[in-house]
């Protein structure tokens, strides 16, 4: 280590590659020849976050009105609302559906704790259902239906990995036993059945843009949905319940302001709304470059002991493909491949470990069995995707896999 200085900068960079190599030294490996997501730093982008901060007004304002309004016109939504990231627009969904304590929400336990959790906070209770199974990720209708009770407020459907659920099916349950159907789009950002956007379809849908998303801007999220009422309540609530924001009176247009709702700080800022305005003009392109490389794998692991799923989806409908899973034949055979692929430098992730598995869910009650969903959770293995990736890095990744199956 070298000798640091009084340099409060210097100070920090010692701290920084302490930490860098205390990792290295548990087998932390921070440069990979294949990362998992990745992330194109162009100068259109670079230029759109430099204007918003030389502007001067950082925190919501003329950006964010006019990302609202290009994902209205993308999405074809009558209401797009920009808040700080996919959870709080999950949340605000639900709040503004009017879903709360003695509530259910039922939702496939295949998915990231930041669902149930936005269930959770509104005080309603999730309740989770299967997956269709090693081909089919989503949520299953006849699970759905079994975890009905009078009590279900809402369900909250997934579409994985950017693959549409059945909206048709699901929105035919919804109309028979008078639950609210809002989507979670959070892997759905450019995937269509049909015409119509995933988000469209249900009440309202709620959209993610991290930084491992295909949209990515850091942070942020974006609801949007037809109901005027929602749209009401859920602008409120995003903002403390104020009836005006600080940018309306900035403006002039406003000069005080009443509180309607106890609402939260869910809003999101100038900098990643001008990142969100340049990403959404790429986002068809980014998911048509996933889409081939999607492709490739299929083909590459034809015949191999490693399938994927949704290999065989509706000619309506379009996939954004967020993610590239794998299926291994059993559950041994699953670290043992993440290993080879760590050797070879090419990065794996699991999405998800189930929700019900995890401690603060744990003692919730199953109402109807998730076999399938632990069958396939125990099995997959999340694989590099990201639309710039080389031919050479495709290659490495089929290669290991191969190697390892």
């Amino acid at each position: 280590m070298p000798r640091c200085t009084t340099s409060q900068t210097y100070r920090f960079r010692c701290l920084l590659l302490a930490v860098l190599q205390k990792n290295t030294q548990k087998g932390y490996t921070p440069n990979w020849e294949v990362p998992l997501a990745d992330v194109v730093v162009t100068d259109e982008l670079a230029r759109a976050a430099d204007d918003a901060v030389r502007s001067g007004w950082w925190s919501s304002g003329p950006r964010v009105e006019a990302f609202e309004a290009a994902f209205r016109e993308y999405t074809g939504a009558r209401f797009a609302l920009a808040v700080a990231n996919g959870t709080t627009a999950l949340q605000l969904a639900l709040n503004a559906a009017g879903i709360g304590p003695g509530h259910e929400v039922v939702l496939p336990s295949l998915n990231f704790v930041a669902a149930a959790n936005a269930v959770s906070h509104t005080g309603a209770t999730p309740v989770f259902c299967d997956i269709g199974g090693p081909a089919d990720f989503n949520l299953d209708l006849e699970s759905v239906e079994g975890a009905l009770t009078p009590r279900t407020a809402a369900v909250l459907a997934l579409h994985y990995g950017g693959y549409p659920c059945d909206m048709a099916g699901l929105l035919d349950l919804s109309e028979r036993h008078g639950f609210a159907v809002v989507e979670d789009s959070a892997h759905a950002a450019g995937a269509r059945i049909g015409e119509a956007s995933c988000g469209t379809l249900g009440l309202a849908g709620c959209f993610s843009f991290f930084s491992n998303k295909n949209m990515p801007v850091g942070e942020g999220g974006m609801l949007v949905t037809d109901d005027d009422g929602v749209y009401e309540r859920a602008r409120l609530l995003r903002s403390h319940g104020m009836t005006t924001l600080t940018w309306d009176r900035h403006r002039g247009h406003a000069s005080s302001y009443d509180v309607e709702l106890r609402g939260y700080n869910f809003r999101l800022d100038e900098i990643h709304a001008a990142m969100g305005l340049v990403q959404l003009a790429h986002l068809d392109d980014e998911n048509r470059a996933r889409g081939e490389i999607v492709a490739r794998y299929r083909e590459e692991l034809e015949g191999s002991a490693l399938t994927m799923p949704f290999a065989e989806l509706p000619q309506n409908v379009t996939a954004a493909h967020h993610l590239a899973v794998v299926v291994c034949e059993t559950a041994e055979a699953r670290e043992p491949l993440r290993a080879r692929l760590n050797e070879r430098r090419v990065q794996t992730s699991v999405h998800y470990p189930p929700i019900h598995r995890f401690t603060a869910y744990a003692d919730d009650e199953l109402r109807v069995p998730l076999d399938r969903t632990d069958d396939v959770a125990a099995r997959l293995v999340t694989i590099p995707l990201f639309g710039h990736m080389r031919p050479e890095q495709v290659a490495l990744v089929v290669e290991s896999l191969l190697e390892a199956a």
